[in-house]
């Protein structure tokens, strides 16, 4: 009696889609002839307003979540840590690097 073989898993490759070359040199055309011709949008272009553009700017902001007082006060700590770490860092370096090279600088003289 011959044993049951197991069932095979299927596994399928994962497929990537790339844009065809049609599409491709579709949008490069379209690219190309808005920019030979003019587009529609800079001819009928409205002039700036610059208190609709400040209320458009307020009205962004208040979309905006902004990080409360704890979370600015624990990011600015880190931050400072991190530049004290790394002046530290670099000023060992440095020196090291310095010492070296006036070691070597009289080995030669």
């Amino acid at each position: 009696m011959k044993k049951p073989k197991p069932p095979r898993m299927k596994t399928a490759a994962p497929k990537t889609t790339l844009p065809s070359a049609d599409i491709i040199s579709k949008s490069a055309e379209a690219n190309d002839s808005a920019v030979t011709s003019g587009t529609k949008a800079s001819e009928a272009k409205k002039p700036f307003n610059p208190l609709q553009f400040f209320t458009e700017v307020r009205q962004e902001a208040n979309r905006v979540t902004w990080p409360t007082r704890k979370e600015t006060w624990i990011s600015t700590v880190m931050v400072l840590i991190m530049v004290l770490l790394a002046s530290i860092f670099f000023f060992i370096v440095d020196s090291v690097l310095g010492l070296l090279i006036n070691s070597f600088l009289r080995l030669l003289a």
